[in-house]
């Protein structure tokens, strides 16, 4: 029985809460979190009786297998560290943190611990990639050269800690082209990326004079807190030679929303985003195919399931985990040269 901790009890917590709650394997034996009013709530709801306002406290905590890190990024690293030398394995939520140099601490307190460290790239447990992807490994879209992905938001700055730049690290490059970046990566193959072009724009702010339009706030949204980007593009080129196209907004004057993430290689395509679709040839004809599964988006609250449960199974077999921290580290090399080229105006060698 693998016994866990979650430390945040924002509004991610839940997704980690629930899966460990599920899980046959799993005690969730205690949740931490900086505020005593929301902390006592969750223990109330979830039936936790062990609860901390001081993760090193919950640390000390010797029955404690695992955590779950679901705190501001600006203390992802602070905690993943302090909690693999506790000897703890930790599943930390993306990103892996806000610096390259933070990362490649966590990378060697996770060597020297011999723990698991898992980043929590979600969309890699999606039952559409986890298809897609053994058409990948067998070949089926040959060398993938080029992939292109897209998640632009006409209004959706979410506002609190995502709009605070100490907490957060920036805007909806680290929100949300992490997970662009990661997952054209990952079915890319993990190439080595090695030049990183960038732009990044603060023209409209947060947007909160717009009525007749919801959308997303955090728990603590404050309309006169904004000093992250609203949008960020980038050009990604990699070692083999193929490269990554990428753009990412909280707001933009745009028609509508926008999501997409397509691969192309010498043998056929993909998208994943908005929906799975597989491109081929046959016979001197192309080919549009359509695979018959349950679900050919991504299911959100599914993927996460699945990403709980394979952190578990790593926990108590100690198997690699598909998301090990060395990704973590590659994923913010690119994610901090795209802010860096957008600084200065100019591309970025790693």
């Amino acid at each position: 029985m693998l016994k866990v901790g979650v430390v945040g009890t924002g509004s991610i917590s839940e997704f980690h809460i629930k899966p460990y709650l599920a899980n046959e394997e799993v005690e969730l034996v205690a949740l931490c979190d900086l505020n005593g009013e929301r902390l006592a709530e969750k223990g109330r709801i979830y039936g936790v009786g062990q609860l901390y306002t001081d993760y090193r406290e919950l640390l000390k905590n010797t029955e404690i297998d695992a955590i779950s890190i679901c705190t501001w990024n600006n203390s992802h690293a602070e905690i993943a560290i302090a909690a693999l030398e506790s000897g703890k394995h930790v599943l930390v939520e993306k990103p892996l943190c806000m610096t390259v140099d933070e990362a490649l601490a966590v990378e060697a307190a996770a060597k020297k611990s011999g723990k698991i460290l898992q980043v929590g790239f979600v969309r890699r447990h999606g039952d559409n990639a986890g298809l897609l992807k053994r058409f990948i490994d067998d070949g089926d879209l040959g060398e993938i050269y080029y992939a292109k992905a897209s998640c632009l938001r006409r209004l959706g700055n979410p506002g609190g800690w995502f709009s605070d730049q100490t907490k957060s690290g920036g805007g909806p490059l680290i929100d949300l082209g992490v997970h662009m970046i990661d997952i054209c990566w990952y079915f890319m193959g993990k190439p080595r990326p090695v030049t990183v072009s960038g732009n990044s724009y603060s023209k409209l702010g947060n947007r909160s004079h717009i009525q007749n339009l919801s959308f997303y706030q955090a728990a603590d949204y404050d309309p006169s807190l904004n000093d992250v980007e609203d949008l960020t593009n980038a050009l990604i080129r990699f070692e083999n030679g193929a490269s990554l196209m990428v753009d990412v907004s909280f707001t933009l004057q745009a028609k509508k929303d926008e999501l997409y993430v397509k691969l192309f290689g010498d043998k056929g395509g993909a998208e994943i985003e908005p929906e799975l679709s597989i491109i081929g040839e046959k016979h001197d004809t192309i080919l549009n195919m359509t695979p018959q599964i349950d679900s050919l988006t991504f299911d959100f609250e599914k993927a996460f399931y699945n990403e709980i449960n394979h952190f578990v199974s790593c926990c108590i077999e100690g198997k690699e985990s598909i998301a090990p921290v060395s990704d973590g580290v590659q994923v913010m090399k690119m994610l901090n040269a795209v802010y860096e080229s957008a600084r200065t105006g100019k591309e970025v060698v790693l």
